[in-house]
């Protein structure tokens, strides 16, 4: 268990699953995992799973959401009231969440082969890493929700979705929307 989960231990009566049952979920955890998933793994549609998201990625993503840099309204006034203590001790705990479990179908083996040629010929796997585990501030990808996935390759394709710098924006300039959704399958069906 990383040193967060540690120093939070008993500061809530809940327990993740999958996790030691000594590792307790920090009270302002409680409500990350209600919408994301009690163990990281979201149930709901377009809201993303956070199991062993990279935590300088949450990070920046919390800190984005608490300074309006990104906007939704439910994130937005989640996190206005976090200091940076808790966005640092949030971001770490999730990260020592599982991580999410891959749907049951392997994926349409067509679909799986062209899309992983687009990812080799747009150098997705770079970036992501080659297991799209992510690395330090690039998320974690794989096995992430599919249509989580889709809106936002195509939020910030359409600089919907600003991230801390341009380089997603700039990789999926010359992606179609039609690719969009293969590259979504691929990720969410990554083994």
């Amino acid at each position: 268990m990383g040193l967060a989960v540690l120093a939070f231990a008993g500061t809530a009566s809940a327990v993740v699953p999958g996790m030691a049952a000594s590792a307790a979920v920090p009270e302002k955890a409680e409500q990350c995992l209600a919408c994301h998933g009690e163990s990281g793994q979201s149930q709901t549609d377009g809201i993303p799973s956070l199991g062993a998201q990279q935590p300088a990625y949450t990070l920046i993503q919390l800190y984005m959401f608490r300074e309006k840099l990104r906007n939704s309204d439910v994130m937005n006034g989640m996190a206005k009231d976090l200091t940076d203590d808790d966005l640092h001790s949030l971001s770490d705990f999730m990260g020592t969440l599982p991580k999410p479990k891959p749907p049951a179908d392997a994926g349409d083996p067509v679909r799986m082969a062209a899309a992983k040629a687009l990812v080799d010929k747009e150098h997705c796997n770079s970036c992501h890493s080659a297991d799209f585990s992510g690395r330090d501030n690039i998320p974690r990808l794989a096995d992430q929700r599919e249509d989580y996935l889709a809106q936002t390759l195509r939020d910030y394709k359409s600089n919907k979705r600003a991230g801390y710098d341009a380089t997603m924006a700039e990789v999926l300039t010359p992606i179609s929307d039609a690719q969009i959704t293969e590259l979504a399958y691929y990720m969410a069906h990554y083994r």
